[in-house]
């Protein structure tokens, strides 16, 4: 069998060289998604609410017949509601157990960055937003915030409000 001299470990450095993330404003902060979990992004949709869920979850959405459930980006990272007329965009990420969608500020562009400017989230950062993601990259003009949306949808986590089961829960 003849080698190349490209040991798959080396194949796999070039490939993360670069990453992709679709990003997005939440309350003044820029957030990335790896851009190959993004389904698409919407304008603000109608929801139906959904009585004794838990606060983060705005409602759900019909998107061309497929039930999606809308999280509030916001609430889910602690941060105060938007102000009156401030109306929300929809990103609509794919998940194992289907599309979920997240309610942000504003859609940005898709970027792409270089995984050397890639950083742990620091120690200081406010522990509610510290857990929900990977990392951060340094951008010329500001941070770019790496969402984890595994343990974004992961609702067990948040404490009940009063009428809610305690009970954990994922999307």
């Amino acid at each position: 069998m003849a080698t190349t001299g490209i040991t798959p470990s080396s194949e796999t450095a070039n490939l993360a060289l670069s990453r992709q993330y679709s990003t997005f404003d939440v309350a003044g902060s820029y957030f990335g998604i790896d851009v190959l979990q993004v389904q698409e992004v919407l304008r603000y949709q109608d929801m139906t609410s959904v009585p004794l869920a838990p606060a983060v979850i705005e409602g759900l959405i019909n998107l061309r017949g497929q039930i999606v459930t809308a999280l509030d980006m916001r609430r889910r990272l602690g941060l105060p509601q938007r102000v009156d007329g401030q109306t929300a965009m929809n990103v609509v990420v794919r998940t194992e157990e289907g599309a979920v969608s997240l309610l942000v500020d504003e859609i940005g562009d898709v970027v792409e960055v270089d995984s050397a400017s890639f950083e742990r989230p620091p120690d200081n950062l406010d522990p509610a937003i510290r857990d929900l993601v990977r990392g951060i990259h340094k951008l010329k003009d500001r941070l770019l915030l790496v969402l984890d949306i595994g343990q974004t949808l992961n609702l067990g986590a948040i404490q009940a409000e009063p009428g809610e089961s305690a009970a954990p829960r994922r999307f």
